[in-house]
């Protein structure tokens, strides 16, 4: 599908070893289209507490290391919980960490929201208004609601129900074609 090679970062904003967020990402992950390489960052619970004072070098290793994947990236899509009314603090502390480090700029996001109709708005938009700040360019098309049942998610660790594949999909050739369309062509 792809005419170019891509790689997409792929961002839970959970913890939760039973995440429905995470699980919808290795199903992305799962269902790459040929030549994209989706790529989960698995560093969340290994960030610092962002401090100012820490954002210059040599940096903490765990940010070095979401820096540097985020840099190599083409694009990056984010998935991720509401708690009490907004991000999780453990994923606002890893945007917090990309605001210095300037490798999101321009960068294309995009994000699922796996909750139920009526929740996980709040999160989204704080999410939205984050990547704003940091320059990062919503691709809104591919910003989707994708409600995922806990019950829907398989043993391997993967979503098992077809029409959220076939929108994660959807959102993966909508961010690719995204990516491709912004590569000059020779």
């Amino acid at each position: 599908m792809a005419d170019t090679a891509a790689t997409v970062l792929l961002v839970s904003g959970s913890t939760r070893s039973a995440s429905t967020n995470t699980a919808t990402l290795r199903t992305a992950q799962a269902l790459a289209p040929d030549g994209v390489t989706m790529v989960r960052y698995a560093g969340l619970a290994d960030l610092p507490a962002f401090s100012p004072d820490d954002d210059r070098e040599p940096l903490p290793p765990a940010v070095a290391e979401l820096r540097k994947q985020i840099a190599t990236a083409d694009a990056v899509l984010f998935c991720t919980p509401e708690y009490a009314g907004s991000l999780p603090g453990s994923f606002k502390n890893l945007l917090d960490w990309t605001v210095g480090g300037g490798e999101i700029y321009g960068k294309p996001v995009a994000w699922i929201n796996v909750a139920p109709e009526g929740r996980g708005d709040k999160a989204h938009d704080t999410l939205a208004t984050v990547l704003g700040y940091v320059g990062a360019v919503v691709v809104e098309l591919a910003c989707r609601r994708l409600f995922v049942d806990r019950a829907a998610v398989g043993p391997d660790g993967m979503v098992s129900d077809e029409n959220v594949r076939a929108g994660v999909g959807d959102v993966l050739r909508t961010v690719v074609d995204h990516i491709q369309q912004a590569v000059p062509r020779p």
